[in-house]
């Protein structure tokens, strides 16, 4: 990343002191939008190797499955700089050869693009939504070169761009090399922006808010103001802002009915995609992935794992560091809404439970530490598999998994004397690490901790809880700052599997009911305790007359043919968060310094 960075700097000084390089030249237009499709030409000159070798990515910066871009690619055809015909050949499903050049090669293709997420790139009447990797071929040996894209937008549809490639005339952008054009994904819409400017140190930065959408622009103000608000409770955990390559930052919102919900963090901007309007629910579901998404431009864009970098968009990006770098991210996305005033304590405190119970009842801790399930990336990060997984039983998320971790150090560090918390700890690691974009290892983490907090303290706790898959001691932090964790639903039942019209749709938990009974997934209910399952019996009636420990014969149907089994109910093991309403001085004190509310 370092070097990257200085590559980056030393393009921009050299090209402000008249010096000229060589660019690779895009160009993209829409006017076959509605069939979802774009038309791209790439002009590569001055080119040394007698063959051009082209790819199309196989990955993309934010995630770190593979994604197979290539497939959407058809109708590439290559020129030399006289018009004339280039042989186009494959060596892989990826990547197209042209050799016979002189010098110069103009390629043009067809691409299809269907899906308006962080991922992928979707075009139609609403939109050209366009991120990098999906989008445009690259020149392997080249990579080091400066890009210019021109967007033929639809000035029929009014369109114009938002992206934090740096703008020259005319619709035409630029990037210093190609991993800045990789990480800069564009919007092209009738959108409307909102900008406010955040002095910075010494420094006036300016965020900008493009939104695409169907709602108004009255609803888009009301919004910002929430946006405005993330933004500077955030600057406040790190101290500053990162100083934006071009001075900007932007979010490139799209919250339309043909999109898909996502986020995906870049270095200056961030993709977030919602089916929801502003009007429906938006307003207060969105802005979470808001403040997901702006976190990571300290954490994981600047503060970065080794293993990421370089970042290859050949393979898979497999990376143990995601439980800090996606998890300790999700603890704040919601501590920022609740200290932004954007959600009540009580809501923030009660919506803990979800991520502790996963993580506290999950089998899953006994296969793969955090490191591991960080491992697993590659194969849940909107992965494509059609072959059946046991995830319920062996995978906790890396994003809740480092969230409920992230909880559980906030709580302990502020038990030390001292005044310690996150946010300092986090201010240590941003001036260590991230500020000057020196990668971190896990072991660097926990060296920053010992500086931090001691090496007793640091090494307890990764030893445990990272390098392990102990879990810390949630009731009594949580009590530290007037949080009690209780059993609450005890009452309730816990079938140890998700069951849909009687039918068994997932793998049954390790220990559950449903495992110790032989269940298995597309099992089909008969009966419990000779009571007829029929077409109008309901769920939630039929399983209320039973009572936990308590065993029933159990009769039902696999692949055609009916068996018998003795299934015993369980109470729930599931915890509730709820905030104690009478504390002593010493833990109000506690909670206002932790929610930072007061």
């Amino acid at each position: 990343m370092k070097n990257r960075i200085l590559i980056v700097l030393l393009i921009l000084l050299l090209s402000f002191t008249g010096f000229s390089q060589t660019s690779n030249e895009y160009s993209i237009s829409f006017d076959k939008a509605e069939q979802h499709e774009a038309q791209i030409t790439a002009v590569f000159s001055n080119l040394e190797n007698k063959v051009l070798q082209l790819r199309m990515s196989r990955t993309s910066p934010g995630r770190y499955a593979v994604h197979e871009f290539a497939k959407n690619v058809y109708n590439v055809k290559a020129l030399d700089s006289k018009g004339n015909t280039l042989s186009v050949t494959r060596s892989d499903p990826h990547q197209w050869n042209i050799g016979s050049h002189d010098g110069t090669v103009k390629v043009t293709y067809t691409l299809f693009g269907n899906r308006g997420d962080g991922t992928y790139s979707q075009i139609d009447e609403t939109h050209a939504h366009l991120n990098i990797p999906a989008t445009f071929m690259y020149a392997l040996d080249y990579e080091h070169r400066p890009i210019k894209v021109k967007f033929d937008v639809r000035k029929d549809l009014k369109w114009k761009v938002a992206t934090q490639l740096k703008k020259l005339d005319n619709n035409t952008f630029y990037a210093p090399n190609l991993d800045y054009f990789m990480d800069s994904p564009t919007e092209i819409s009738n959108h409307s922006v909102r900008s406010f400017i955040v002095r910075n140190g010494e420094k006036d930065l300016k965020i900008n808010f493009a939104l695409h959408h169907n709602g108004t622009e009255a609803e888009l103000d009301t919004y910002f103001e929430k946006v405005k608000k993330v933004v500077l409770e955030q600057q406040k955990v790190f101290g500053e802002l990162p100083d934006y390559d071009f001075g900007e930052y932007t979010f490139l919102a799209c919250y339309i009915p043909n999109a898909s919900g996502d986020g995906m963090e870049h270095r200056n901007s961030t993709i977030v995609t919602s089916t929801r309007s502003l009007a429906e629910g938006g307003m207060e579901r969105n802005i979470g992935t808001v403040s997901h998404e702006f976190f990571h431009c300290w954490n994981v864009e600047r503060i970065r794992p080794q293993t990421l970098e370089p970042f290859d968009y050949t393979e898979a990006n497999m990376s143990g560091e995601l439980w800090f770098a996606e998890g300790f991210t999700s603890y704040y996305t919601n501590l920022i809404l609740c200290r932004a005033g954007l959600i009540t304590e009580k809501k923030y405190v009660e919506g803990l439970s979800g991520g502790l119970n996963y993580v506290w009842n999950s089998p899953a801790r006994k296969y793969f530490t955090p490191i591991e399930m960080s491992y697993q990336a590659p194969f849940v990060d909107a992965a494509r598999s059609v072959d059946p997984v046991n995830r319920e039983n062996t995978f906790i998320s890396y994003y809740t998994y480092g969230s409920v971790l992230g909880l559980a150090l906030d709580l302990s560090l502020r038990d030390l004397d001292g005044n310690k918390n996150l946010d300092d700890f986090m201010k240590l690691l941003w001036k260590t690490y991230g500020r000057n974009e020196i990668p971190y290892t896990v072991r660097d983490l926990q060296n920053v901790l010992t500086t931090y907090a001691g090496a007793t303290f640091a090494t307890d706790f990764f030893s445990n809880y990272i390098f392990e898959s102990k879990m810390p001691a949630y009731k009594t932090l949580l009590a530290s700052v007037g949080v009690d964790f209780n059993q609450s639903n005890q009452n309730e039942l816990d079938l140890g599997v998700h069951i849909g019209n009687f039918k068994i749709s997932s793998n049954p938990i390790e220990g559950g009911p449903a495992y110790n009974a032989g269940l298995a997934l597309g099992d089909e209910l008969i009966s419990l305790d000779d009571m007829v399952i029929n077409a109008e019996t309901k769920d939630a009636t039929y399983f209320g007359q039973f009572q936990p420990n308590q065993t029933v014969k159990l009769i039902y149907n696999r692949f055609g043919k009916q068996r018998e089994t003795q299934f015993t109910f369980k109470a729930s093991n599931d915890y509730s968060t709820k905030l104690q309403e009478k504390v002593s001085k010493k833990v109000k004190e506690n909670r206002e310094q932790w929610l930072r509310t007061n």
